[in-house]
C-alpha cells in the first residue's frame, strides 16, 4: 500500500450495512460514501475543474482506454501526469480499460497475453495486457488504479465465466507484480457474472493477491436489477471492513442508496452527466424533463431545495429555452445542476449514516428519486 494512501472507517450504521469513511491519498482526503463523476478523456464533460470543486466534487474518474488511444499515456506523462494535463489538483482514479474494450470492438480478441482490439477511433490494430494497463496508469499518475479483467455479459455461459473468471484472476496477479509506483494504489475487481460461487472465488483468489481496495465489476450491464442488488448483498460481508468497496458503474440516486445500505462506499456512473446532456434533470421533488412543453413559462427554478449555480440563477423555463434552441449553455447548466444533486445526496447520505436514519431517508424518498 502506498504511504500515501489509507482508509479509515468511522461508522458502521446500527440499522443497515451503511458505512461513513474516509480515504486519504496524496492529492486529498475523500469523505465516503461517495459518488466519482467520470471523466473518461481527462474531463467531465462541459465542465472546468473549478466548477467540480465549487459543487462538491472530491474525486473523478478517468479512463485508461480512451487516454491510451488519445492523446496517448507517454503524452501525458511527459506534460507532468494526468492532473497536471488536466488541471485537476483532487484525487483521480482511473479504470483499467477493459469494459470500453468489450463494450466498444465488440470482435475483440481475448488471449491469455492480453486484448487484440480495433480502435474505434480510426480502426488501427492495438493491444492491451496487465502489464501495459498498469504502465498506462502509472504514467497518467492516478491516486487508485484498477486491475485489467474481462466483464462477461450477463447471459454467459457458467462455463464461460469460469472460465473467464479463472483468467481475470491470473491478470490480476499480473497486473500485481507490474505494478511499482509507491504514489499509487491498485484495487482488485471482483467478477464471476451471475454466478454466486464465481463471485465468492473471484474474491478469495483477490484477496490471497492482496489489494487496497476492491470493487464489484459487470454489474449494471443488463441483468434484472434485483440480481444485482442481490449479488451485492451477498459479497459485501464477504468484503475486507478494513478496506474500501466500490460497485463500477453504479447508478441511479435509488441503486446508489440502496449500494450504500449494502456497506459500498464508492461509486460511478455517466448518468448524471450523460441525463443532463440529454434534458433529465434530477431533483428533490422529481425528475425534471426540462424539453417538455409544460415549462415554457414556467418561472420556477429547477429545484427548489438545491443551491447550485444553475438553480440560484435561472428558471425552468429559460433552461427549456436553451435546450430547444441547442445551445451550449444548455449542456454546461444541466450538468452542473445534476452534478451538484448527486454530491448532495452523497452529503445527505453520510449525515443519514451519522444519525442510523439512512434506512429511513431511502424509504422517504422512493417517489422523488425513483428515474
Amino acid at each position: 500500500m502506498s504511504k500515501k494512501f489509507g482508509f479509515e472507517l468511522i461508522k458502521t450504521a446500527h440499522d443497515s450495512r451503511a458505512r461513513l469513511g474516509t480515504i486519504t491519498t496524496k492529492h486529498g482526503t475523500i469523505e465516503t460514501p461517495v459518488f466519482m463523476p467520470v471523466g473518461t478523456q481527462a474531463t467531465v464533460k462541459t465542465l472546468t475543474p473549478e466548477e467540480l470543486k465549487e459543487h462538491d466534487t472530491s474525486i473523478i474518474l478517468s479512463n485508461t482506454y480512451h487516454l491510451f488511444l488519445r492523446p496517448g499515456s507517454k503524452v501525458i506523462k511527459n506534460i507532468g501526469g494526468l492532473h497536471k494535463f488536466m488541471h485537476w489538483d483532487g484525487p483521480i482514479l482511473t479504470d483499467s480499460g477493459g469494459f470500453q474494450i468489450f463494450s466498444l470492438n465488440k470482435i475483440a480478441k481475448i488471449k491469455e497475453e492480453g486484448v487484440y482490439f480495433n480502435s474505434h477511433i480510426n480502426g488501427s490494430k492495438q493491444f492491451l495486457s496487465p502489464e501495459i494497463s498498469m504502465e498506462i496508469q502509472q504514467d497518467l499518475g492516478s491516486d487508485i488504479a484498477m486491475v485489467l479483467d474481462e466483464p462477461v455479459s450477463p447471459l454467459s455461459s457458467y462455463e464461460y465465466t469460469k472460465k473467464s473468471n479463472e483468467m481475470s484472476l491470473r491478470w490480476a496477479r499480473r497486473c500485481k507484480d507490474s505494478h511499482h509506483d509507491e504514489n499509487q494504489v491498485l484495487f482488485g475487481i471482483i467478477q464471476g457474472g451471475m454466478f454466486k460461487d464465481l463471485r465468492k472465488q473471484s474474491l478469495e483468489s483477490l484477496l490471497e493477491i492482496g489489494f487496497d481496495g476492491f470493487a464489484i465489476g459487470g454489474l449494471s450491464v443488463g441483468e434484472p436489477k434485483d440480481l444485482m442488488f442481490e449479488l451485492i448483498e451477498y459479497l459485501s460481508p464477504l468484503l475486507p471492513k478494513e478496506k474500501p468497496r466500490y460497485v463500477m458503474g453504479v447508478g441511479k440516486p435509488l441503486d446508489i442508496i440502496k449500494g450504500v445500505l449494502n456497506g459500498i462506499d464508492m461509486f460511478d456512473c455517466v448518468i448524471p452527466t450523460r441525463y443532463a446532456r440529454n434534458g433529465t434533470l434530477f431533483t428533490s421533488v422529481g425528475k425534471v424533463v426540462i424539453k417538455n412543453e409544460k415549462y415554457t413559462n414556467d418561472a420556477s427554478k429547477l429545484d427548489p431545495n438545491c443551491l447550485c449555480y444553475t438553480c440560484r440563477h435561472y428558471s425552468r423555463a429559460y433552461l427549456r429555452h436553451l435546450f430547444k434552441a441547442q445551445e451550449i449553455l444548455s449542456l454546461r447548466l444541466n450538468t452542473i445542476h445534476n452534478i451538484f444533486f448527486y454530491n448532495s445526496i452523497m452529503k445527505k447520505i453520510r449525515e443519514e449514516i451519522k444519525k442510523d436514519s439512512l434506512l429511513d431517508f431511502y424509504e422517504r424518498n422512493v417517489k422523488a428519486f425513483s428515474v
